[in-house]
């Protein structure tokens, strides 16, 4: 008898709709180091991505069941609701780092489906009219070669996802090792919205698709952007999030 993982193998390999068979072939577990297995298996997914009590403004987690922490309550963020699918710690540390900066862009599929776990986040996919990557400078995408929080949009949600709706106007400096401050201070003005296309956002549903969030300033800055443009409401779902006292 052919494994489960074989079998129905004929079939997918000539559909029109799935991803290359490459992608989905069995490997070993980029965590655990199990073969045959998915990328990610379910096992780590469980035992590291653990669904935490989290606020629905800043995605920080909560020590007991709450919709919002008193941050959020006191100063209102600029995002309706922000899902994070787990924290910014080992080993999703280190399988961003190989997927955002050693060329290794195949990881956009399984990350999407670790993504989609998170509680919430299909409805509010769902929900959506527009899910929107937090675009890259010129500069950046050419050093690069592509947008990891595009690639993780158009998994998510291709018949919504755009990537040229929203616009970085310039590129920045390195935000990872600033100060909110400093962040919110370069982040002045580098979104807007594609100046033929501002009429499709007003009264529309915006999901916004990053793949870290540290402070929230490249977020809230392209929230306050959209709304600017007419956006009835705009929520964010991201990958990772650091958390207070995380060295990572």
């Amino acid at each position: 008898m052919w494994p489960k993982w074989f079998q129905g193998i004929g079939s997918r390999l000539w559909s029109p709709h799935l991803d290359p068979v490459w992608g989905w072939l069995p490997s070993r577990c980029a965590v655990c180091q199990s073969w045959p297995q998915s990328p990610l298996c379910e096992t780590c997914i469980s035992r590291f991505a653990q669904p935490q009590h989290r606020c629905s403004g800043c995605a920080l987690p909560l020590p007991h069941p709450s919709e919002r922490c008193g941050a959020c309550i006191q100063t209102p963020p600029p995002l309706d609701r922000c899902l994070a699918a787990t924290a910014y710690a080992w080993p999703w540390v280190d399988l961003i780092a190989r997927y955002k900066f050693q060329q290794q862009p195949g990881w956009a599929g399984p990350l999407a489906t670790l993504m989609l776990s998170t509680p919430w986040a299909e409805d509010t996919l769902d929900a959506a009219d527009w899910v929107l990557p937090i675009p890259l400078s010129a500069q950046r995408l050419a050093e690069r070669g592509y947008n990891q929080s595009w690639l993780l949009a158009r998994q998510l949600s291709p018949n919504k996802a755009d990537a040229q709706l929203l616009l970085r106007t310039r590129d920045t400096p390195s935000q990872r090792t600033l100060p909110r401050a400093q962040r919110l201070a370069n982040l002045v003005g580098v979104f807007a919205v594609e100046p033929l296309r501002a009429a499709q956002l007003r009264g529309q549903k915006v999901l916004l698709i990053d793949d870290v969030m540290t402070s929230g300033a490249s977020l809230h800055t392209a929230a306050r952007v959209l709304r600017e443009a007419g956006a009835a409401n705009v929520s964010a779902l991201v990958l990772a999030r650091t958390e207070a006292g995380s060295d990572a």
